[in-house]
């Protein structure tokens, strides 16, 4: 015999039990089968609301009855039943002993459990009826309705009833087995007591059903048919990732289950494990998918965890003092108190030093758990042995599930390591001796950045995911956003890495789509955006909580930079262009590197010199492998460059800095690069690199530029005090013409004192033939004494620049 059971979803229409009927066309032509259904969707969810209706006196219920009563008449006028006089007859009949029950409880303003059940159960009783009568007209058999309540015998645990089995499958054999009929449909969830009370079997009750029923004819295999294709290895609403689980064992089905793998539920499993009755999983809406087959067959050992699964609305409550050290009975007490009052513990993990218990329970149950634990200790707890419990809410608990898991080291670490990268703060652990389980009490907003995090590195060994939250959309946000948009297919194909922006701002606009904002079309999306705030930018990616979050800074502004501490206290990975940070006040400086050791996070800032030369890099490379630095001589600015590269008798001082503004090689404030700030903090920025305490302060800034310039106020001001001063500058050129010099701006470091100017540059320097915007830079080191480590190329520009940060994000993904 065959048993299938088809949930809610797959019996919600006529359309749907349509392709139901095409499925068991196909199982009844070979084997005797038996059919179990669930209530249509939704409707054990409108008997709940009625029960509460009533028990709070509102006459609503009725006009939410006379809605439910029409929905099944519906499906009849739909399945095209309406002649079948006996189906009519018996709706008409459960409607009528439904409403009796409901009005009774109304006029007393209360719904006990007994009536409670009764009420709930009428969802698979109408579902089941209805589609027995369909399946007798469409196969044009005798009706095969068989009542559940007359076979699953039951004590009176309303809600929750405990069968038993020895009556139930001496009851299951004898109808089944003498019975000609091969086709039957029965209502799941749903039994009777022995007395001939209605009983429910609790969460997840028509599989429970189905697995009764597959136990009791012995059933060649179980099939539950539902609207997913098998168990995944995570929740696909969460992981959008997840992929079916192709075969799994009974135990880690059940493991999986109890860790809220909603397809399937733990007492499912056990009657058919008792006769090793493979369980297919299967979706009613693909039945040609494989789905997932739940045997003892023999199991793929090469894949260690098989199922990432979570319990959401958890609180852990902690019992803990010195008076629990070396005394017996304090965990027989504690558990025995909450056993007696029916709450259930979920998790339990307790110090090897005795010290203290912690155990994990539904949140709805907290506080009476606290209560009654508070109370059976207030002796100890009144004479300072133990304190009172401690109750933490908000919290849910993931768990690594795989038989495998116990022959394969480093799960544990692999797990917590990736756990800790993202920021994710674990509350307690728990691991029980078969090693199939490595649970987790995390904080619930977590959860899904948690579950992305584990699955990535468990399941997704081909791609990396990187979410981008990008600030400033200019000339080299611009190009930026444009490289990511080009190379997203070759970085999957050829280095497993996902780029995806999620949030976008300029100083006007910003705006976030959790499943990546559209590139193709950024601009209009950004303007359409709500009003900038860098503020509430940065509490955006923190609720958003998404695992491998990257801060990325294309501008040159002082108030984002002072964004990143908050960031990387939050795991956030920061990658940036802007040289404020890292030249700013050394105590900033180093707490900035404190962060990234603490949090253990991704801070770069390469194109902070050089924008996309390898040269912070190189340096760090140099120092990591013992090397010191003693001096450094480098044209650091190439916008600098540029301008005296260009500047000659026929091309005025002012226009050639326009040019270089608008070519975007300046800051967007000239006067930043002219002044010799912009390369005082490159240089700085070096210095620091190289491991000297050393501060902005401590740099001598030789300017060249008349005082009255550097006094300006705003860039039109300076560009005119630049046209004003035109003959200073003409001068400059003079002078190097007559000493066969070009003029370079150099930032110089030697024996502890460093200096940014202007210079004039022999032809036998090797600073003499640096054309166009390009950078050179000269270290001398313990290695590189006689001829100096140089690292030389163009430095300066929206695409160069762009390029550096975008090899800074892929260099967070190999992180």
């Amino acid at each position: 015999m065959l048993v299938l059971k088809f949930g809610g979803t797959s019996v919600a229409n006529a359309q749907n039990i349509g392709l139901v009927a095409a499925i068991v066309q196909q199982k009844k032509e070979l084997q005797k089968t038996l059919i179990v259904v669930s209530a249509c969707s939704g409707v054990t969810d409108q008997l709940v609301q009625l029960t509460v209706l009533v028990a709070n006196k509102d006459k609503e219920y009725k006009t939410r009855l006379l809605a439910l009563k029409q929905q099944h008449e519906n499906l009849i006028h739909e399945l095209v039943l309406e002649s079948d006089d006996a189906l009519q007859k018996t709706i008409r009949k459960h409607f009528k002993h439904l409403e009796t029950l409901l009005e009774g409880c109304y006029l007393l303003g209360d719904v006990q459990p007994k009536i409670h059940d009764a009420i709930i159960g009428y969802g698979e009783l109408l579902s089941s009826t209805i589609i027995a009568a369909f399946f007798a007209q469409r196969f044009n058999i005798e009706n095969p309705f068989v009542d559940s309540r007359t076979l699953i015998v039951t004590d009176e645990n309303f809600g929750n009833a405990n069968v038993f089995y020895p009556e139930t499958y001496q009851h299951i054999e004898d109808y089944f087995f003498t019975n000609d009929k091969t086709l039957f449909v029965l209502p799941g969830f749903i039994a009777s007591s022995r007395n001939g009370s209605n009983t429910t079997l609790g969460r997840g009750g028509s599989d429970y059903t189905a697995a009764i029923l597959a136990n009791g004819v012995s059933a060649t295999a179980l099939e539950i048919w539902t609207d997913v294709s098998g168990m995944y290895a995570a929740n696909p609403k969460i992981v959008k990732q997840a992929q079916p689980i192709p075969a799994i064992s009974y135990q880690e089905a059940m493991e999986l289950s109890h860790f809220g793998a909603k397809v399937l539920y733990p007492p499912t499993i056990q009657p058919a494990l008792k006769k090793e009755i493979p369980i297919w999983i299967k979706n009613t809406f693909a039945p040609n998918e494989h789905g997932t087959l739940i045997s003892n067959q023999e199991k793929d050992l090469q894949q260690s965890v098989k199922g990432i699964s979570n319990i959401d609305k958890i609180a852990l409550l902690t019992l803990e003092g010195g008076g629990m050290v070396g005394v017996s009975g304090i965990a027989r007490k504690l558990f025995e108190t909450l056993s007696l009052h029916h709450i259930n513990v979920i998790f339990i993990t307790q110090a090897s030093s005795e010290h203290s218990i912690c155990i994990g329970i539904l949140e709805n149950q907290a506080e009476k758990a606290k209560k009654y634990v508070d109370e059976v200790f207030s002796k100890e707890i009144a004479h300072g042995q133990l304190n009172a419990c401690q109750l933490e809410k908000e919290l849910s608990i993931i768990a690594l599930v795989g038989d495998n898991m116990k022959n394969h080291q480093g799960l544990s670490g692999k797990m917590f390591s990736t756990l800790g990268r993202n920021n994710v703060n674990v509350r307690a652990i728990a691991q029980g001796a078969s090693e199939r389980n490595i649970s987790a009490v995390i904080n619930s907003k977590d959860v899904v950045k948690a579950l992305n995090a584990l699955h990535e590195v468990f399941f997704e060994s081909v791609t990396k995911q990187l979410n981008l939250f990008v600030v400033g959309a200019g000339n080299v946000g611009s190009k930026f956003i444009e490289q990511i948009a080009n190379q997203q297919e070759f970085l999957k194909q050829n280095l497993n890495i996902s780029v995806r922006i999620l949030g976008l701002s300029n100083s006007r606009k910003m705006y976030f789509n959790k499943e990546g904002i559209d590139l193709n079309n950024w601009k209009k999306t950004l303007e359409n955006g709500k009003k900038a705030s860098l503020s509430e930018f940065v509490s955006q990616i923190k609720e958003i909580n998404v695992r491998n979050s990257i801060f990325v800074d294309n501008t040159a502004d002082a108030e984002v930079s002072t964004w990143y501490n908050t960031c990387l206290k939050s795991s956030i990975a920061v990658v940036t262009c802007n040289k404020i940070a890292c030249s700013s006040p050394l105590n900033n400086y180093r707490e900035l590197k404190e962060l990234v050791r603490q949090y253990k996070v991704p801070f770069l800032y390469e194109t902070n010199v050089g924008a996309g030369l390898p040269i912070i890099d190189t340096l760090k490379n140099c120092i990591a492998s013992g090397d010191r630095i003693h001096k450094i001589q480098a044209v650091l600015s190439g916008s600098l460059n540029f301008i005296f590269n260009n500047f000659t008798e026929s091309n005025t001082f002012t226009n050639v800095v326009k040019q270089a503004q608008i070519e975007g090689y300046t800051e967007p404030d000239p006067k930043i690069d002219l002044s010799g700030v912009d390369v005082m903090r490159k240089l700085l920025i070096l210095i620091r690199e190289s491991g000297y305490a050393y501060e902005m302060s401590d740099i001598a800034n030789e300017s060249f530029l008349p005082e009255e310039c550097l006094k300006t106020t705003s860039v039109n001001d300076f560009l005119h005090s630049l046209e004003t001063h035109k003959e200073h500058f003409n001068t400059l050129l003079k002078e190097a013409k007559e000493k066969e010099c070009r003029l370079k701006y150099v930032a110089q470091f030697d024996n502890g004192k460093a200096s940014v100017g202007l210079q004039f540059i022999a032809k036998d320097h090797p600073f003499y033939h640096l054309d166009g915007k390009d950078n050179i830079v000269l270290f001398y080191t313990d290695r590189y004494k006689e001829q100096p480590l140089l690292i030389k190329g163009a430095g300066a520009g929206a695409e160069v620049t762009a390029s550096g940060i975008f090899a800074d994000v892929i260099r967070v993904g190999n992180f």
